[in-house]
């Protein structure tokens, strides 16, 4: 999919049907005829345009002649086919043009729409360093919106994993543990990107730009210290509560164990007094009874010695 954007005089955003000067060309999943239409027609590398579509494809900067390409990786919320929440990271690309501002990406995600929908101020299509600065600060603010989500939906499951024998619990905590891995390392890619192109000379930066550009640094490694403790955090809970559910099983095998024996008592006493020899109390009338009550002491007796040993 293809869609061109240009900003109006009072920042607004308006659809075109044509390249312009100062537009934004957005691809979302773009066929291969879009592709290569759009790389003849403002003459720039179509592996510009490819790369930022492998799911793969790492974070980087790189410039050929007038034509800078910028990939970072974005995060991307989804459901699994139970419903559970996955969170993941795909790259998007950013391309500097003489005419436009490209971005490439294999799924639409909320960072756009924030745009298309002019929820954002100060924002033109024109202003493609800044433009780019904008996204890249989303992006992060972004991240950090998701990882609260994690910690949150954690806390959720720990309270769950409190009287819990199954691994249902443990295998969302380790989706969880997955996904801030793939934050984890997404982010320390961007942080990469962003530092070199701080240092480095690709775009031309004003002042309002650099410091844009040092905003988006601090809130990407803030995102990274919070990835990096929740990933500790979680990796110690899945540690801790595979303990604890090994011990509730152990408990109730316990219980198990320790309600077998009580019952057991009975039957040996039945047992022996079925044997055909001689037994005590054979002839007694009331033997039946006197059975019955042995049974029961002795099974009241080795109840009360296993709640003492706290065995239930």
């Amino acid at each position: 999919m293809l869609k061109i954007y240009l900003s109006n005089g009072e920042g607004y955003l308006q659809e075109r049907t044509e390249i312009t000067n100062g537009c934004w060309v957005n691809l979302i999943s773009p066929t291969e005829k879009e592709i290569t239409d759009l790389a003849n027609k403002l003459q720039i590398p179509i592996e510009f345009l490819k790369d930022p579509l492998d799911e793969e494809e790492r974070s980087r900067i790189e410039k050929d002649d007038e034509n800078v390409l910028i990939i970072v990786n974005i995060p991307l919320v989804s459901l699994d086919e139970q419903n559970n929440t996955i969170y993941d990271t795909i790259p998007l690309g950013i391309i500097f043009t003489n005419n436009c501002f490209i971005t490439v990406c294999l799924k639409d995600n909320p960072i756009f729409h924030t745009f298309i929908e002019n929820k954002l101020k100060n924002f033109f299509t024109f202003k493609k360093t800044r433009f780019a600065f904008q996204i890249l600060y989303l992006m992060a603010t972004t991240y950090l919106k998701y990882l609260k989500q994690i910690s949150k939906h954690s806390d959720a499951i720990e309270k769950e994993l409190h009287q819990s024998m199954k691994n249902k619990e443990l295998f969302s905590l380790l989706n969880l543990e997955k996904s801030l891995v793939f934050f984890n390392t997404s982010l320390k890619s961007n942080n990469f990107v962003l530092q070199k192109m701080l240092r480095g000379h690709y775009l031309k930066m004003y002042e309002d730009d650099q410091e844009l550009l040092e905003d988006v640094i601090i809130e990407n490694q803030q995102a990274m210290e919070m990835a990096d403790t929740h990933t500790n955090i979680l990796s110690s809970m899945m540690d801790a509560f595979a303990s604890v559910i090994s011990n509730n099983v152990n408990n109730v095998m316990k219980l198990l164990t320790s309600i077998t024996i009580i019952m057991s008592i009975p039957t040996m006493v039945a047992s022996f007094y079925g044997m055909n020899v001689s037994i005590p109390f054979q002839n007694y009338p009331h033997s039946f009874l006197i059975a019955i009550s042995l049974s029961f002491v002795l099974s009241t007796i080795t109840a009360i010695i296993f709640w003492k040993k706290k065995f239930f």
